[in-house]
């Protein structure tokens, strides 16, 4: 959910001068594209007064993403009230918007009907997007109401792997052989019943459907009509197996900066498309994915999640991190006696503790991202160490300082500030090793590093600051 109202808006929120939502032509609201309270309680008051007309003059005019905002933001109640008022009218794109969580709320109060019309407005790899998480029954239900040729299409793109290009792209293509000329290509799509929504390229292909090449339709519709289309070929051109993960399908989309590429199958005929909205998609889910997992939370959370599917997915690394700060308060432990006789250990273990785990962790989010981006590769993995841990000395050799002078003045004990200093200066150390190399490992192991680091990475650092602290407080001032 992408608004940040802490509670659900209802209409008795409005105020007597409430004026209808103001929308700029390009279907914005006024202000910071999102909806502001006064617009909610406008839209619920129409809700409570059962006014479809009224709720119609202030939705039509939206985005699909921002009816799709409103209905994340309301309360059960609100939202089922809105869609049975608003049916009639409901676009199948706000659909695609919806939360998942919330989609299958939102077609189980829909009218068979609406559904229906809703989806065949749908492209296919909307329609695949939105059916591949529901349960079956939900899933039925859409794969019924859609025309046989799409169905089969849908069907299809639902073989292929979770997270693959099949499931990724659209079936809808415009396609022509490589020895039309720009007006046989331009005749062909004017003469064409229906073409895709939208689509930026004319795919040029052999007689066995392969594709050859790619042609922006800036360049077809600049050229003259005799030109022949094989010379308008644009000259970064990318296919996609079909079976490509999803992931990798958006990291070349950034990396070439492709618009659109074909999708093949294994006898590298062309299948479908994708295009720059559904890359943009997947980075945006994979960023979501990776801050999430950062956190040690699911990475399909939402704010919409029940508690109980919330407290779920976050109980497990709560779990793995109970286990590393048990083992933290044995090292604690080792040193008891120790502490018992200085308490001032005691005062300045946290510092030493805070520091080093907001290192490891600034230094891990680094090789975690550089990880996902390809950035970070064994090739350059040797010198990204050495840089981070360069970072580590500097770092811990300036805070260690100013530890030392803190200590010196707070408790007036020069040895003292001393063993926080080279702490210091050792759990930084550890921090920059631990949190470069320990995802590193992870990544090797192909396991998730944004998913695994952070404990082991805080298991690092507080072991490492609490042994080098204590250990040297008591060899030195004891």
């Amino acid at each position: 959910m992408r608004q940040d109202h802490d509670t659900p808006i209802r209409s008795d929120d409005a105020t007597a001068d409430v004026q209808p939502l103001v929308v700029n032509p390009d279907g914005t609201t006024e202000g910071d594209y999102e909806l502001s309270r006064k617009d909610v309680a406008a839209i619920l008051r129409a809700v409570d007064q059962d006014d479809l007309q009224q709720l119609s003059d202030l939705l039509d005019p939206l985005h699909p993403a921002d009816i799709a905002d409103l209905l994340e933001q309301l309360n059960a109640y609100d939202r089922r009230r809105l869609v049975k008022l608003y049916d009639r009218e409901f676009d199948g794109d706000i659909l695609s918007e919806l939360d998942e969580a919330l989609r299958e709320e939102i077609i189980a109060v829909l009218r068979p009907d609406v559904l229906a019309e809703a989806v065949r407005e749908l492209e296919t790899d909307d329609v695949v997007d939105l059916v591949e998480d529901l349960d079956e029954p939900q899933q039925e239900a859409i794969l019924e109401v859609l025309e046989d040729a799409d169905r089969v299409a849908v069907e299809q793109a639902l073989a292929y792997p979770e997270h693959s290009a099949g499931r990724l792209m659209q079936r809808e293509v415009v396609a022509a052989p490589e020895h039309w000329t720009v007006g046989q290509a331009i005749d062909y799509l004017r003469r064409a019943e229906a073409l895709p929504e939208q689509f930026y390229h004319v795919i040029l292909v052999d007689p066995r459907m392969r594709p050859q090449g790619n042609v922006t339709l800036g360049k077809l519709m600049s050229a003259h009509r005799e030109v022949l289309l094989a010379d308008l070929i644009e000259e970064v051109f990318e296919v996609i197996p079909v079976t490509q993960d999803e992931e990798d399908v958006a990291y070349a989309f950034n990396q070439y900066h492709l618009i659109s590429a074909p999708v093949v199958d294994e006898d590298e005929r062309l299948v479908g498309v994708i295009t720059i909205d559904d890359a943009m998609v997947v980075l945006d889910e994979e960023h979501e994915e990776d801050i999430l997992r950062l956190a040690g939370v699911a990475d399909e959370a939402s704010l919409s999640d029940s508690i109980i599917a919330a407290a779920k997915g976050r109980a497990l690394w709560l779990g793995v991190n109970l286990i590393t700060a048990i083992m933290a308060s044995l090292v604690i432990d080792m040193f008891s006696t120790t502490i018992d006789q200085m308490v001032a250990l005691a005062v300045l273990m946290p510092i030493v503790a805070s520091m080093g785990g907001n290192a490891g962790t600034q230094t891990m989010t680094v090789a975690v991202r550089a990880l996902a981006t390809r950035d970070l590769t064994a090739q350059n993995a040797l010198r990204v160490v050495k840089r981070e841990v360069s970072v580590g000395i500097v770092n811990g050799a300036l805070f260690g300082l100013v530890m030392a002078g803190v200590a010196v003045l707070w408790f007036g004990v020069p040895m003292l500030a001393a063993v926080i200093g080279l702490a210091m200066l050792g759990t930084h150390i550890a921090a920059a090793l631990g949190g470069i190399v320990i995802p590193m490992a992870l990544d090797r192991l192909n396991i998730d590093p944004a998913l695994a680091s952070g404990p082991f990475v805080t298991t690092v650092t507080d072991v490492v600051g609490f042994f080098a602290f204590l250990g040297l407080a008591a060899q030195v001032l004891l």
